[in-house]
């Protein structure tokens, strides 16, 4: 699918709030918003931008990033194509070919009304696809490392758009790829292989399976599979909802901790504390428990009960309804002291920092 050269006029606003655009509400104004429809106004949209010397922050869902309360000196470009295509392989797979601006969980659920397997555990998470790779977006046993095929970006460097770029290229790792907290290139387009059939992807997560009443490393109908997820999901807070402020949030705040083994707390403290083996003799931490055992309990509030911690995740910040980016940083802040002065373990933030950093 190559991007055509020149593409139709995108459309522009100047000094448009950012908070709207995104999940937790917060954000002050962008100097001027472009709405791209499309690969190539995408393309268009930031190159003008680029040409002019202008700041860009590419956005789709605005749902992991977090947006300084001054707003964002620079042009918004807002990712909305659209397009979803498969094909089945030779072996009987199926390819799956999604502009950058589906919405994510709508390419779930449109998967699984087709009888096809292998994205239903990564129901119920809110974004647009094109920021799926960049984050290796991952929930309840599966990633998006575990399916995707390869990408088209646009080069920004050489002002040229790279088609089929392979996953392997992408740096994939926990929650990152050599994609994430960098400008140089934007997603156009994303394919992933699905195992064909309506079969799930092995049950990995015990919470899951136990929920669905199946074994570890069973498979169930995808459709069983995603209805699961999302009942999960709700109970944690982690599905959209504007009349819940519970769900305004970036989701999970912080990630798991990855650390060496022998830094791996200790001591009658820790009793009960999961751990799972990572890579070269790390072993991934569990953030919520840190959290939770470090004094913080759900509904934990932030300056003047304006943020606060979800009343059913500890790992969600959450906006209630007049709070600032200020509020949440300083909420933040505090939680990731308090786990580091009782645990010494230093947690890092999932969601993007656009223009502020955790003080």
């Amino acid at each position: 699918m190559p991007v055509p050269e020149v593409a139709a006029p995108a459309r522009q606003s100047a000094q448009q709030p950012i908070a709207p655009m995104t999940t937790l509400r917060l954000g002050g104004p962008a100097d001027r918003v472009v709405v791209a429809s499309s690969a190539a106004e995408v393309v268009d949209a930031v190159r003008a931008a680029d040409e002019a010397g202008e700041p860009v922050l590419v956005l789709g869902g605005g749902s992991n990033v977090v947006v300084a309360d001054a707003g964002f000196r620079g042009t918004v470009v807002r990712v909305a194509s659209r397009g979803l295509d498969t094909a089945i392989r030779p072996d009987g797979s199926v390819l799956l070919t999604v502009e950058a601006g589906e919405d994510w969980d709508d390419v779930v659920a449109t998967t699984v009304d087709r009888g096809l397997g292998g994205l239903e555990c990564l129901s119920g998470i809110p974004g647009r696809t094109g920021a799926t790779p960049v984050q290796n977006v991952g929930a309840y046993g599966v990633e998006v490392a575990d399916l995707l095929v390869d990408v088209d970006l646009y080069d920004r460097a050489a002002r040229t758009v790279r088609e089929h770029v392979p996953a392997a290229e992408l740096g994939l790792g926990y929650r990152t790829s050599v994609l994430k907290n960098t400008d140089a290139a934007v997603v156009l387009r994303v394919r992933f292989a699905l195992p064909g059939g309506p079969g799930s992807a092995p049950l990995r997560y015990p919470e899951l399976a136990a929920a669905l009443g199946a074994r570890q490393g069973q498979r169930v109908p995808a459709a069983s599979a995603r209805a699961a997820v999302l009942d999960l999901r709700r109970s944690k807070g982690m599905v959209l909802d504007a009349a819940d402020h519970d769900t305004w949030s970036a989701g999970s705040f912080f990630t798991n901790p990855v650390v060496d083994a022998g830094a791996v707390p200790g001591g009658p403290d820790t009793e009960g504390m999961p751990r799972w083996p990572a890579a070269s003799d790390r072993v991934k931490l569990s953030a919520a428990w840190l959290i939770q055992h470090a004094g913080f309990a759900r509904g934990h509030a932030g300056p003047g009960g304006r943020v606060a911690l979800s009343g059913r995740h500890v790992l969600a910040l959450t906006n209630r309804g007049d709070g600032t980016t200020e509020d949440l940083l300083a909420l933040a802040a505090e939680v990731r002291a308090g786990v580091l002065d009782r645990f010494g373990v230093d947690l890092h933030p999932e969601p993007v920092l656009v223009g502020c950093r955790l003080p």
